[in-house]
């Protein structure tokens, strides 16, 4: 396959059948093999040669590689499956030395900002069962980092870009929005995939604000965007009842649903619900 030889190592199809590393359902696992895609995702972030790389569900080792060959200062890689583990520390632990470290262990559980010091990066193709919770909890800090790159499941990625007065528009669109500038990439068709899932990948680059888009807490912003959202087809008269909230007071008709409100106004009500 071309891109196979990108950094003189073993073909990830042989990886694959020496380590036995059949995809696992239960894992959210969906190995992408071809070099060239994940070499075209590595060129996505730029210059890595000051940054530190923090990697999730890297499997046998496809973004990995990708990675460290496109010259990331050092890779992070956070594996709960040990037959990858055992796999990438035998095949590129030996050529990329103190540049790449594994480590075992539940990506929900882990205190990135612990592993390195800044500049620090995340990369990564997301297990599809875990990627939600994982972005909210970078996003909650995002100047933490200097850019997230993430692959999706189409439908996902499709709700962190959304605009107002879209279907896809929902509080995963606002607090990504809010905390980042987010630009979809290029989507990844589900034969590139082993197992093929069952829909298209997108990747996504969010790039952190200097500030979020307009001054809030995240828990106000949190708590404002669930109870609108959790009864979106109802006007914000209604659905924002429970929290005593009236639009008006901050300029927005009651007769407004959540869905044509931009972030601003989210931020707007947030604070007013601080205020209270």
């Amino acid at each position: 396959m071309a891109g196979e030889f990108i950094d003189n190592l073993p073909p990830l199809r042989d990886i694959i059948a020496r380590h036995d590393l059949a995809a696992k359902k239960q894992l959210g696992q969906n190995f992408l093999l071809d070099l060239n895609l994940t070499a075209r995702i590595a060129r996505t972030a730029g210059d890595l040669s000051e940054t530190t790389v923090i990697e999730i569900g890297p499997g046998p080792g496809g973004l990995t590689r990708a990675i460290l060959a496109a010259g990331a200062k050092k890779l992070i890689a956070i594996e709960r499956d040990e037959r990858c583990i055992t796999a990438l520390q035998d095949y590129l632990a030996p050529s990329y030395g103190d540049r790449f470290e594994i480590i075992s262990g539940d990506a929900l559980k882990q205190d990135f900002e612990s592993l390195c010091p800044p500049p620090r990066r995340i990369m990564s193709n997301l297990p599809y069962n875990i990627a939600t919770p994982l972005l909210i909890g970078w996003l909650k800090n995002a100047r933490a980092y200097t850019g997230l790159t993430l692959m999706f499941q189409k439908e996902v990625a499709d709700r962190i870009t959304a605009k107002p007065r879209t279907k896809a528009y929902g509080r995963l669109s606002i607090m990504s929005q809010w905390q980042c500038e987010v630009h979809p990439e290029f989507n990844i068709d589900a034969r590139a995939f082993t197992p093929p899932p069952k829909i298209q990948s997108t990747v996504v680059t969010f790039i952190p604000r200097p500030q979020p888009l307009a001054p809030a807490s995240w828990d106000a912003m949190e708590k404002v965007t669930a109870q609108a959202f959790g009864q979106r087809r109802k006007m914000l008269r209604q659905s924002l009842k429970a929290l005593k909230l009236n639009p008006e007071d901050v300029g927005i008709k009651e007769t407004a649903r959540a869905e044509e409100l931009s972030v601003e106004d989210f931020a707007a009500l947030a604070r007013l619900y601080e205020t209270q």
